[in-house]
């Protein structure tokens, strides 16, 4: 059973909820989402809800964070617009506020004025700083996600010292063999780690970061 990485951090910056926020300039508009997302399949929902509702919008530039580290998986997307006028100025406003675990997509209306690569990166900055102030910014804790597999007649004894802890279950199954899966703040992980691994035949294997 691999440990935690120690290289993440125990707690992470994002928004608490789903956030809006409009920018105009010289006729076009710039409506700004920005979402809590916690796993590629959100990603992709909040994107095509959006998309849903702005299905004659002139583009859908977007950018976002997953992960809890420098490492953290990221993307920037112009749309069809001219190559770094969009997703990257999106993207650097989610930086300069070090957010993850965070998506903001930007929908433009073309007014009928081009607003040239400098006037478009400043709407696109500036219609996500907007949403970003809206937002009720959050500091949450990472989980370690551990799935746990014990006799029966070790339940009593294995769900004592979960219930020390301040935790999550996400899955279970109580069997002749059982199997749970368990996850908790990452600071408080080795403490239960070192009380599990004193129960005999208890099966433990490390899933992740969530």
């Amino acid at each position: 059973m691999p440990p935690p990485p120690d290289h993440t951090p125990d707690t992470y910056r994002s928004i608490a909820a789903p956030c809006t926020a409009e920018f105009k300039d010289k006729g076009s508009r710039f409506i700004a989402y920005a979402e809590p997302i916690s796993n590629p399949e959100s990603l992709r929902e909040a994107l095509e809800r959006i998309r849903q509702l702005h299905p004659k919008a002139t583009h859908h530039c977007y950018a976002y964070r997953l992960g809890f580290d420098k490492q953290a998986n990221y993307r920037a997307n112009d749309d069809g617009e001219p190559a770094g006028s969009a997703g990257r100025p999106i993207l650097g406003q989610i930086d300069s506020k070090n957010l993850t675990q965070i998506l903001v997509v930007v929908v433009r209306y073309f007014g009928g004025t081009k607003l040239g690569v400098p006037g478009l990166i400043a709407a696109y900055k500036t219609a996500t700083a907007m949403a970003l102030e809206a937002a009720d910014i959050v500091s949450v804790a990472v989980y370690c996600a551990y799935e746990l597999r014990f006799s029966y007649l070790q339940m009593n004894e294995v769900m004592q010292c979960l219930k020390r802890e301040n935790g999550r279950t996400s899955q279970q199954n109580f069997d002749h063999i059982c199997m749970l899966r368990y996850a908790l703040p990452k600071a408080d992980s080795p403490r239960l780690l070192d009380r599990l691994t004193n129960i005999e035949g208890l099966g433990i294997n490390y899933l992740g970061l969530e």
